[in-house]
């Protein structure tokens, strides 16, 4: 996976409570086993009419708005486990997405897969939109190792927690497997040192 450090950017504002999954990839566009394409799907019943045709007050299809950062509603995430979700927005080309709260499944998935989740305070949150209701080309930085995010404009900032182990493999760019082998001297180092107790445990 990509690394992920520290980001500045605008962001796009979706100011929608309860985002469910179904509602940031269709069902319908479930049937691909690999990321290619998804982006171009998200939001699709959202993003464009019955005809095709794009949705003008829909914020992903407003020019103003542009960035790395989705800043959405309260309870981001909820309803089915499809992992195809994380996949849509990362292929989007979102890096970040802001929210009060977000549904566990969806928030392990969009780790899983180099998108941050950062969960903030309501209060918190409506400071975020504000500041783009102000400022359409309002910038943001998330900042991962101090698990920061600071209104630039403002220099207002806010905390956000995170699982100490997917915040090393973001970091380092790395998955579960990427992780394991980043160990591996580490483990033979240990397997090495047990194998010379039991030899010595015997010998006595």
């Amino acid at each position: 996976m990509e690394k992920f450090t520290t980001l500045q950017d605008t962001a796009v504002p979706l100011e929608v409570e309860n985002i469910d999954t179904d509602q940031i990839i269709p069902a319908r566009f479930l049937k691909a086993t690999d990321k290619a394409g998804f982006g171009e799907n998200l939001f699709k019943d959202w993003r464009f009419d019955k005809d095709g045709k794009p949705v003008e007050d829909f914020s992903l299809n407003q020019d103003q708005y542009s960035g790395q950062i989705l800043i959405a509603g309260n309870n981001f995430g909820c309803g089915s486990s499809r992992e195809h979700a994380a996949w849509a927005l990362k292929a989007y080309g979102f890096k970040v997405v802001v929210s009060s709260y977000f549904a566990d499944i969806f928030k392990g998935n969009a780790l899983n897969n180099g998108l941050l989740p950062v969960q903030v305070s309501p209060e918190f949150l409506d400071e975020l939109f504000l500041a783009i209701k102000k400022d359409n080309k309002e910038s943001f930085k998330v900042d991962l190792e101090n698990q920061k995010i600071q209104i630039i404009s403002s220099g207002k900032s806010e905390n956000f927690a995170i699982d100490a182990y997917k915040k090393t493999c973001l970091i380092n760019g790395f998955d579960d497997i990427d992780f394991l082998v980043s160990k591996l001297d580490a483990i033979k180092k240990f397997e090495e040192k047990q194998t010379q107790m039991r030899e010595a445990a015997i010998q006595e």
